[in-house]
């Protein structure tokens, strides 16, 4: 018996000093090897030594003498203490119900209006009745599919219905123009940059403990100002060419940059081109709605002799133009972590700028002022050499290298014009078709209406077929046309939407000119006779 005891207290000691260095199952193999070898009331000598249950005693020997192999893990699969949402059926349900879009949710749940945290929604659950911790939340979600996840910018607005097609169509430009050796730009505008001390996005390798040290706040510095990089970017040679402004992003400045490129790159890489292609955005200083843009353009052609075709992209599809993800993307990552600290650092940062592909830019610092609030009346755009696809013309047209008016600074008295002659409005040179042509196009929509329709002032059927042709031959403007047939300019849109629709019912196809007429020039000189006079009402648009 006193052996026994003796045993048991060198057991006790060995157990003491060995079973905080081993897991359960170690603990258990080693109390059942020290029971085996003591033989017949081993285990409970062994229990009592250890002060543990026989029955974890009698397990490690039965496991000792199965003779299995490692298992890996302390417990045996399905051992230790129950998981949560096991124990609570309802917690993984009421989890979901939290993190699901909110329509799905409960409206009136403060939640909805909360950063959902694994804290938040482990409180929220447990005042629900599902006590878990934040370490749970964060594990059934990560079962659930569930991971952090950033806003991602892949929404572009609502879709136009031929954005394929205006796809499609500025690709087949494209493939021409490439084709034929002609060339191709992308142009934009870049994001205007602050230029100081100021803190720029991403990181460059410093001195442990030494980083570059900028301003708290981002306010211009007024002597500094913004730089303002406007890009174009030539696809089929993988170059690029920045025009960086310091005063306004207008149409001028756009154009300006343009012919930069061409007298400063365009013209010795293209020595034969008769013709160039611009992809642009549908907004901004070079957006198709903006006549400055078309007339800056006229002018550019007027000068290189070149025809400048335009091609925007559809409306909410600006992260799909080329410069984009070609130059600009590149252009940021160059000089990411670097305080853009003067213009001379923009323009080197820039300059500097290379891709494994090839690619290579030149930038240039261009310190002109571009007034903002130009104005382009109605006679100068009936004037500009402009002619519009068939398809989309609002998107697709044509600048011809012909004489257009210059850009007024402000608009002076104009002499008066010689006598007017409404003859002129259908002359075959205007119209395409002869008169005899024309009359039965007026007889053939007539017979779907009455003589006279629409609102005060009305109009003859022959003046509203006859200034629909205008409008789909020869470009001419609502407003232009309104002056020319002393109409109202909202009168003279709901014409052309109906005429247009009554066309399009008989399978009739006006084609564009393909240059614009001689003929326009009395056209001009009569809408600036009416638009200098005080009460006329017809307003000039940018």
């Amino acid at each position: 018996m006193r052996i026994m005891d003796e045993t048991r207290d060198q057991l006790a000691l060995k157990f003491e000093v060995l079973f905080p260095h081993l897991d359960e199952r170690q603990r258990r193999l080693l109390m059942a090897a020290e029971a085996r070898s003591l033989g017949h009331g081993g285990i409970r000598a062994v229990a009592q030594a250890a002060a543990i249950s026989e029955t974890t005693v009698r397990k490690g020997v039965f496991e000792l003498e199965a003779g299995q192999e490692p298992l890996g893990r302390v417990r045996r699969p399905g051992g230790g203490r129950k998981r949560a949402a096991d124990l609570d059926p309802g917690l993984r349900p009421a989890l979901l119900a939290l993190v699901e879009p909110d329509e799905r949710g409960d409206p009136m749940s403060p939640l909805r209006w909360t950063v959902k945290s694994t804290r938040t929604l482990a409180q929220e659950l447990s005042r629900a009745g599902h006590k878990v911790s934040a370490d749970t939340v964060a594990g059934l979600l990560r079962e659930e599919g569930f991971s952090l996840q950033a806003n991602a910018k892949t929404l572009e607005g609502g879709g136009h219905p031929d954005r394929d097609a205006q796809f499609r169509y500025l690709n087949e430009q494209v493939r021409e123009h490439r084709d034929a050796g002609q060339p191709v730009i992308s142009v934009d505008t870049k994001k205007k940059e602050l230029v100081g001390e100021f803190k720029n996005g991403g990181r460059q390798w410093q001195p442990a403990g030494d980083p570059v040290l900028v301003d708290v706040h981002d306010f211009a510095d007024p002597l500094l100002g913004k730089a303002v990089p406007y890009g174009v970017y030539d696809i089929e040679a993988n170059i690029g060419w920045v025009n960086v402004g310091t005063d306004h992003d207008t149409a001028a400045f756009a154009v300006e940059s343009i012919r930069r490129w061409w007298h400063g790159q365009g013209q010795d890489a293209y020595p034969q081109a008769a013709r160039l292609l611009i992809t642009a955005d549908a907004g901004g200083s070079n957006g198709y709605r903006t006549r400055a843009w078309k007339l800056e353009l006229a002018r550019l052609a007027s000068e290189t002799g070149l025809t400048i075709t335009v091609c925007h992209l559809p409306p909410g599809t600006s992260k799909w133009n080329k410069i984009e993800h070609r130059l600009f993307s590149h252009i940021t990552m160059n000089w990411r972590g670097r305080p853009l600290t003067s213009h001379e650092v923009i323009v080197q940062s820039i300059t500097a700028t290379t891709t494994r592909t090839g690619l290579r830019v030149t930038a240039t610092l261009d310190t002109n002022t571009y007034p903002t609030g130009v104005r382009i009346g109605d006679a100068e755009m009936a004037a500009m050499p402009l002619t519009r696809h068939a398809f989309h013309g609002e998107w697709n047209y044509a600048l011809h290298p012909q004489p257009c008016p210059a850009i007024p600074a402000a608009r002076a008295p104009q002499a008066p014009a010689p006598q007017w002659d409404t003859a002129v409005l259908s002359d075959p040179a205007l119209t395409g078709m002869s008169r005899q042509q024309l009359n039965t196009l007026t007889q053939t929509l007539t017979l779907d209406g009455d003589a006279r329709r629409g609102r005060p002032p009305r109009l003859a059927v022959s003046e509203q077929v006859l200034a629909t042709v205008l409008h789909l031959r020869v470009a001419l403007a609502a407003e232009p046309l309104a002056v020319l047939f002393g109409s109202s300019r909202t009168a003279m849109h709901r014409t052309l939407l109906k005429n247009r629709k009554l066309l399009k019912a008989h399978g009739i196809v006006i084609p564009p000119a393909t240059t614009p007429p001689l003929a326009l020039t009395a056209l001009q000189a009569r809408v600036l006779t009416q638009t200098g006079q005080p009460h006329n009402k017809i307003k000039t648009t940018c």
